[in-house]
């Protein structure tokens, strides 16, 4: 929620971190006093003044094995603006409620992963905040968004587990409008966790037209991936015959799909995983929903200013060796 004071000078943003963020970007420009923040302080209630723009990233780091590292402060970090280094201003670290889309893949492609992909979703649902809520969009030959956000997960589950196979698959579709949906989250922090092979064969959107959304939203895209065979990826332990579902000519474009829900977590600060096995995908679960709670947000203010809609590219780098850092790799001036 975003109020400004009576005299038009300043912003006062109540909430988590990511309030901060300006309506549209995931790493948002706000209104920065002439005080700079103190480290973890940027969760707390403050007043902004109108001199100057900060730009807040969230961050996830992670060991080789895909684990969450915590306690990290700010002097662990180094980040760069346009190849710029950029200060940092402010600096916190918590377990804020999330508002996540869930996109589940039940086309036909998923005939024979729609079982794991459910067991993913339960295993997601259960290492849940209790103020977090859902929304369930699924994957078909048109998407469907359900009933809109729910703290109910009873009841999500139910509705996973009534779900078929079936179909052609619009799965750029429906990420594109599970980003539009987001818009009425009501949590500060938001994601879309998507669970499919990657292919798509029935979408009116293009992918690029997809990036362009998913760069300017406010939305990280953490994504596993089942390499059943359909996209191109390894068969895995179950057999899969596309030819019993896709036509002859989506089997050139196979092996795009997987690549592009590398490329919309890669830029949006999200986690991808491939998977195999049950096994597989639920340790893939437990481990994006670890990165999704245990995130830093780091602030800085832009040395250099840019006209409206102009692209600045983000470096966010660890100081500390064998870890992984994940970011948005940059965002729309406002």
């Amino acid at each position: 929620m975003t109020y400004i004071t009576k005299g038009g000078s300043a912003l006062q943003f109540i909430g988590a971190v990511l309030l901060l963020f300006f309506s549209g970007i995931g790493v948002g420009a706000q209104s920065l006093s002439g005080q700079s923040l103190n480290a973890r302080s940027v969760a707390s209630a403050a007043v902004f003044r109108t001199s100057s723009q900060i730009v807040l990233v969230p961050v996830t780091v992670t060991d080789r094995y895909g684990k969450s590292i915590e306690g990290l402060g700010a002097k662990d970090f180094t980040i760069q603006e346009d190849r710029v280094s950029q200060p940092i201003v402010s600096f916190g670290a918590e377990d804020a409620p999330c508002s996540v889309g869930l996109v589940l893949d039940v086309s036909g492609s998923m005939r024979n992963s729609l079982t794991g992909a459910k067991g993913v979703a339960r295993s997601f649902f259960q290492a849940a905040n209790p103020q977090d809520e859902f929304l369930l969009l699924t994957v078909s030959t048109r998407p469907d968004s359900g009933d809109g956000f729910t703290t109910d997960v009873g009841g999500l589950e139910r509705s996973i587990d009534r779900t078929g196979p079936g179909g052609m698959t619009a799965l750029i579709d429906t990420v594109y409008l599970g980003l539009s949906r987001m818009r009425k989250a009501n949590q500060p922090r938001r994601a879309l966790l998507i669970l499919s092979d990657g292919i798509d064969n029935h979408s009116r959107y293009s992918k690029s037209e997809l990036l362009r959304v998913a760069l300017e939203a406010d939305v990280q895209i953490y994504t596993i991936i089942f390499d059943n065979g359909a996209a191109g990826g390894s068969t895995g332990t179950i057999p899969y015959r596309p030819a019993l579902i896709l036509k002859p000519g989506d089997r050139v474009q196979q092996p795009e799909g997987p690549r592009m829900l590398e490329e919309l977590s890669d830029k949006t600060g999200g986690l991808h995983f491939h998977v195999r096995s049950d096994a597989e995908a639920k340790e893939a679960a437990s481990k994006a929903g670890q990165a999704l709670r245990n995130q830093y947000v780091i602030g800085y203010q832009p040395s250099m200013a840019g006209p409206t809609g102009q692209w600045h590219r983000i470096h966010v780098k660890a100081n500390v060796p064998k870890v992984n850092v994940y970011a948005r790799n940059g965002y729309y001036a406002p």
